[in-house]
């Protein structure tokens, strides 16, 4: 009597349940190994989840990753279709591209691996493969685990190794978390700080070097310096992400090419770009682009750059608003929360200290990147699992962060303008204005004398022999605003 291979197959079900209830028994090079029924992933991400039991479910590979591998493997499977691999296949495998794409699969807990695996991802690109796999050979009637008509290795990863998939879904998953989670936050927080460098450029109050008192700017001018830094930071990352779109897709392993077709990387990247509404191409070397996270470096090197940035824009608006009485108090920030169990009424810079602390943790990240960027060896780079978690982690943080800041601080944020007239008017500095006419020795001891004696400069040069009207005419704020 003779067996077809579905009928092995669901004898091989059915003693599994016997022996493990809810499981089905799958083989690979390693022989036979229990997978929980419901799954659709295979021996490799079952062994992995096995060898790898490290920091559980909220360490998993990020969903940004599934669902570039899912396009990545889409744009693959098109291009082998192109170049001669059954249809029905293909069409089969690019159809269960889009449940992985849609973030379905992910939620069900089919891409459960962690990103402590595989330096180069190889586990996930595995992950991948066995779930798309499993889901073609459901569209086409077949059983899941029987490899039957559709192969996770030679049908789905067909033309391709773990090295340049996972290495260009890196790429794909940065790239548009950037655009979808990044992007929105940076304009909305430059459009913001430019609108109130508009609204208060008529405010004039003290400048701050050195932590104590300068000549006089505008409150406005002071916010248009915040500005041009977001706007500076923006267009670093704008630059970097030129670096970022060439995919190393199509460079196999180790970048030569070798087991695809000549024109398979360009058909990929092109795809690729059209699914994502992303410039993506292919790498004009993929030796380089497999090798090095040096892109990678970059890119978050500018989003360290943004987070400095706003750490001290957070910082100087936390300190401008300090008091209420008894701080600098020239900005009335808003209340959105008590600041005290115990002492009534006070209220905290809140929106600040979770920007800054932010700010710190991409820092952080930084320092990880950097490691993992200068640890490849020779032709691969075996950190990238932990590089891409720490710079969307970033791009996340900032994100919601900056977004977070400017709905629930900067925005309702107004100028204390008694104060700054007030603290304005009282600054020895001032007699800077005094120097053209009187000479700097004498105007600094104008200025001591009045420190010394708790006077006003008025008197103090009204004891040495300055007229008040000439006072009147040198020290004038508004003239010390731009250049004569």
């Amino acid at each position: 009597m003779s067996f077809d291979q579905k009928e092995i197959f669901s004898l091989m079900y059915k003693l599994a349940r016997l022996i493990v209830p809810d499981t089905r028994v799958e083989y690979d090079a390693q022989g036979a190994i229990h997978i929980p029924l419901d799954r659709m992933y295979g021996p490799l991400t079952m062994r992995s989840l096995m060898k790898f039991p490290i920091g559980g479910t909220e360490e998993r590979m990020p969903r940004s990753v599934i669902r570039a591998m899912g396009m990545v493997k889409k744009a693959a499977a098109e291009s082998n279709k192109a170049n001669g691999m059954e249809e029905r296949l293909c069409d089969a495998i690019s159809q269960a591209c889009d449940e992985v794409i849609s973030g379905k699969l992910y939620d069900e807990e089919h891409f459960p691996l962690v990103i402590w695996q595989s330096g180069s991802g190889d586990h996930t690109n595995g992950n991948v493969n066995e779930v798309i796999a499993n889901g073609a050979i459901k569209i086409l009637g077949g059983l899941m685990g029987t490899k039957d008509p559709v192969d996770p290795i030679e049908h789905v990863n067909m033309g391709q190794s773990d090295h340049d998939t996972f290495s260009t879904a890196v790429r794909v998953a940065v790239a548009m978390d950037l655009q979808e989670k990044l992007y929105p936050s940076l304009r909305l927080f430059g459009e913001m700080l430019r609108k109130k460098s508009e609204d208060w450029k008529d405010i004039i109050k003290i400048g701050r070097t050195h932590l104590m008192d300068a000549v006089p700017l505008t409150l406005g001018q002071e916010f248009s310096g915040y500005h041009q830094q977001i706007f500076n930071g923006k267009s670093r990352l704008d630059d970097s992400l030129s670096r970022l779109y060439k995919l190393p897709i199509g460079g196999t392993f180790v970048g030569t090419g070798y087991s695809t077709v000549k024109g398979f990387n360009n058909m990929c990247a092109k795809r690729i770009a059209e699914l994502s509404f992303l410039p993506f191409e292919s790498s004009p070397n993929c030796f380089e682009s497999m090798s090095t996270c040096d892109a990678l470096v970059e890119l978050h090197g500018e989003l360290n750059t943004i987070a400095v940035s706003t750490m001290k824009i957070a910082n100087d608006i936390r300190f401008l608003g300090s008091g209420p009485r008894c701080g600098l108090g020239e900005l009335m920030l808003p209340e959105n929360e008590p600041g005290s169990s115990i002492m009534p009424g006070k209220v905290n810079p809140t929106q600040c200290e979770a920007m800054t602390m932010i700010c710190a943790q991409i820092m952080g990240n930084q320092a990880a990147i950097n490691i993992g960027g200068l640890s490849g060896h020779f032709q691969l780079n075996t950190f990238l699992p932990m590089i891409v978690s720490n710079v969307l982690r970033s791009i996340t943080l900032l994100g919601d962060g900056i977004t977070s800041f400017c709905e629930n601080c900067l925005k309702g944020a107004e100028p204390n303008k008694p104060k700054i007239t007030s603290t304005m008017k009282g600054s020895l500095m001032l007699v800077t204005a005094l120097s053209p006419h009187i000479g700097y020795d004498r105007a600094a001891a104008i200025a001591m004398a009045a420190h010394q004696n708790g006077t006003t400069l008025l008197k103090e040069c009204q004891n040495a022999g300055i007229e008040k009207q000439d006072y009147e005419s040198w020290i004038n704020p508004e003239k010390m605003l731009a250049p004569e």
